[in-house]
């Protein structure tokens, strides 16, 4: 059919003579900019705030874990308050902006001049690392006796099982991955590193021929001596290689526990001064914190006050993916950024979010009426006789005379009494509720389907808790390893987690269509499993002796398995737990699911920390796997909340497709 000829089909009408009532798509992608207002903060805090905690700080994994986790134990709390409050919003600004928008304008605000001061009073202390203890250690990696000293010291610790300096023995030799290579003790002890020996290849310093270069000067001759040297520079390429290999990831703990000690918890550098930054620095972190959490509830719930009912899984896909664009910019800013070694990397990074939040509050202003677009919605429900409004639990009815006289009509009361008597005899006389019914008594009275229902809905819980419990160790954990453990740049660190979650995000539309093929409960455990084998792999499959490019490509390559398990997860667990819930508790079981993934997430990340600290960085992700797997147990015994599969043969219809799409991004916050 032709474009011009399906133009002068008449539209399909309803039985009142409406147009089908359809998604104002550009109305909604609008409204959505207030989430990536959210979003792009998020984000970067996520990947940067590690990395400011350890090169400022030096904090043990788990006091960094800890604070990772404040924001989740905030948002258990604050945001249903300011959600509520938002709801009964009231006075001028109000009147004349909505409910929603003043929050989101002054929540916004707030957070931006705050924000900035995070990183600035952390600069002094992170000027105290650079030069009393990164400088001071580099000096002494070519020298005999210094590094001698150190790497006998921590091979012995390592061969008793002791730990050292409080940590466990393998983040500073890991005497698995040296036996792997062949590396014996007396060769691990003669390591040393020039930093005199560069190298710099011809395309654009990343491809081509390389060129060797030692204290500035060219190189012509590998096999040649520097002048007071005894090794040639080729043996000089090979020692420094061996270095970054096996001895590198065991200097940064080392210098992070000097940071710590020496820095931040001491009174000798400058009375104090270090626990004095870092309390100044949680007071503005956590201001930071409350002033997001004040409008990320309005910014989610404006969204349904603008669109009608069943319109808003549509709309909510929507959302999320403005919530994924806000995303996207903040990866862009702090990756480009990171790239570049400078103190002042942290403050450009979080100005620049700031300037984005700031755009994005412009163009929502610009382009969101918040009460015109409300006024709209109301004319639109009234049209369609859709209502907007659940009864409360517990409401009476009240017949059209009961109404008149609670009005005051008392003449309408004398006149029709005898009306008013026959109404209330002709209605049923209904038995009043029991109050305090004990947990046995309240689950005796239940048939076996709400038990069984009940049931399921809890080990979905449990196994959603565990599989946050899993998932967020690692992805609050996941910048301070990649550059820590495994000796990767900021920058390439920030490129492996963007891509591989970018790239796994194109599973979205196909893992909707695998939920519909085979079911949710089959499709979330074998996201679960990937996510293990993912996690697994990267546990036991990388180590020290390989190349740092090689040790790179795999991380990528395993943790893009990880990222496409999360998206199978993320986009079914919400909806078994909704498929349990009824029109007028969906939005309580909503907060069920939040309340399990938020305070999941408030504690792995110290628990996790913990791990890293005391058995070895590497094994955050073995800690991270054995959550996923009991999470796989738990959803094992799951018997409702599952979607039906599609029948054998079966093929979707084109809006069933269209709504599956929709669905997906839906469930993927």
């Amino acid at each position: 059919m032709s474009k011009k000829t399906k133009d002068l089909q008449p539209e399909m009408l309803d039985e009142q003579g409406r147009k089908p009532l359809k998604l104002n798509y550009p109305i909604t992608f609008r409204v959505g900019f207030a989430f990536a207002i959210v979003m792009i903060f998020w984000t970067a805090y996520d990947f940067v705030v590690p990395l400011l905690l350890e090169n400022a700080y030096g904090l043990p994994n788990w006091a960094r874990g800890l604070i990772m986790g404040l924001d989740n134990i905030l948002s258990l709390f604050m945001l249903p308050i300011f959600g509520k409050l938002s709801d009964n919003a009231k006075g001028k600004i109000t009147k004349k902006f909505g409910r929603r928008t003043p929050f989101i304008v002054a929540g916004t605000i707030a957070s931006v001049v705050l924000m900035v001061f995070v990183p600035v009073v952390t600069l002094h202390q992170q000027e105290l690392a650079q030069d009393l203890v990164k400088t001071q250690v580099e000096q002494h990696l070519n020298e005999d006796a210094w590094m001698t000293e150190h790497l006998t010291s921590w091979y012995e610790s390592a061969e008793k099982g002791e730990q050292i300096n409080g940590e466990g023995a393998a983040n500073y030799v890991d005497l698995q991955y040296l036996k792997m290579n062949n590396i014996s003790k007396e060769e691990f002890v003669s390591i040393r590193y020039d930093s005199k020996m560069t190298s710099k290849k011809a395309i654009l310093g990343m491809l081509g021929s390389v060129t060797y270069y030692y204290d500035g000067e060219e190189v012509a001759d590998l096999s040649a001596k520097p002048e007071g040297s005894t090794r040639t520079y080729q043996e000089i390429l090979d020692s420094n290689d061996l270095y970054k290999k096996f001895v590198q990831p065991g200097i940064n703990t080392y210098e992070s526990h000097l940071i710590y000690t020496e820095i931040t918890t001491s009174s000798t550098v400058s009375g104090m001064a270090g626990v004095k930054s870092i309390a100044v620095y949680m007071v503005i972190l956590l201001l930071v914190l409350i002033a997001m959490a004040t409008f990320r509830s309005p910014a989610v719930a404006l969204m349904p006050d603008v669109t009608p009912k069943p319109l808003r899984s549509q709309a909510n896909a929507i959302i999320n993916l403005m919530g994924g664009m806000g995303g996207a910019l903040a990866f862009i800013i702090y990756t480009v950024v990171l790239f570049g070694e400078r103190l002042s990397n942290y403050v450009i990074i979080f100005a620049s979010v700031a300037a984005g939040m700031l755009l994005l509050l412009a163009a929502f202003l610009a382009l969101v009426k918040e009460k015109k677009l409300v006024a709209r919605c109301q004319e639109i429900c009234k049209e369609y006789g859709i209502d907007d409004f659940d009864e409360e639990e517990g409401t009476e009815t009240h017949t059209f005379a009961e109404e008149l006289i609670e009005e005051g009509d008392e003449k309408y009361a004398t006149e029709h009494a005898e009306e008013i008597a026959a109404e209330k005899a002709a209605e049923p006389v209904q038995e009043p509720k029991k109050k305090n019914k004990n947990l046995k008594e309240w689950w005796n009275s239940k048939s076996k389907l709400e038990k069984g229902r009940l049931v399921s809905f809890w080990l979905i819980l449990a196994s959603i808790f565990m599989w946050f419990m899993g998932y967020n160790a690692i992805s609050s954990n996941l910048s301070v390893y990649t550059t820590k453990a495994l000796n990767l740049s900021a920058g390439i660190a920030s490129i492996i987690s963007g891509v591989s979650m970018g790239v796994s995000a194109i599973a979205f539309i196909p893992v909707g269509f695998l939920a519909v093929k085979i079911g949710r409960r089959k499709s979330i455990m074998i996201g679960y499993g990937l996510a293990v084998i993912s996690f697994i792999l990267i546990c036991f499959a990388i180590n020290q002796g390989q190349e740092g490019m090689i040790k790179a490509v795999l991380f990528a390559l395993f943790y893009l398995i990880a990222g496409f398990g999360l998206i199978i997860a993320n986009v079914n667990t919400f909806p078994m737990v909704t498929e349990l819930s009824t029109a007028e508790t969906v939005g309580q079981y909503t907060g069920y699911y939040y309340t399990a993934t938020m305070s999941a997430q408030a504690i792995t990340p110290m628990l996790g920390g913990l791990v890293m600290d005391y058995v070895a960085d590497r094994y955050i992700f073995l800690y991270s796997a054995i959550c996923i797997v009991i999470a796989i147990i738990l959803m094992v015994f799951v018997k409702y909340g599952d979607s039906k599969p599609l029948a054998k043969g079966k093929k979707l219809t084109k809006e069933e497709k269209k709504q599956v799409m929709l669905d997906s991004m839906d469930s993927a916050d």
